[in-house]
């Protein structure tokens, strides 16, 4: 069997990250996870929907698990904001309510943005 480009160079693509590169990709994902979910729903495809809204879900599960409120005064007001996230995933998930689902959307959005900008600033301390 030939292993698939795409598939080795993503492999390779988060193998060599840095912790801040994965975060970044990850919060990309969800963003990406919640914006399919949006188009399945629309197009009435609601097993679809259900799996990105369930990997979506998975995702911000590991968003809050990672968090270290030891280390970071913020983490609390983050995990609240993941907590808050998630249920409203769900919420768009049981409810097949794409109007649910677009404010999921925009919340992944600023937080993508807000981790992107955070990893811009790592990288130019340590450059």
């Amino acid at each position: 069997m030939t292993p698939n480009p795409q598939n080795a160079y993503l492999q390779a693509s988060v193998q060599t990250a840095s912790p801040e590169r994965l975060l970044v990709m990850l919060v990309d994902r969800l963003v990406r996870d919640v914006e399919q979910a949006i188009d399945a729903l629309e197009q009435g495809r609601t097993q679809d929907s259900h799996q990105h809204f369930l990997h979506a879900q998975d995702i911000v599960a590991a968003l809050q698990s990672s968090l270290k409120a030891e280390l970071w005064d913020g983490a609390e007001a983050l995990n609240s904001v993941y907590a808050w996230l998630l249920s409203q995933l769900v919420r768009a998930n049981v409810e097949h309510s794409t109007t649910v689902a677009q404010h999921c959307l925009d919340l992944s959005r600023q937080v993508a943005d807000t981790w992107r900008t955070a990893a811009l600033e790592v990288a130019k301390q340590s450059a």
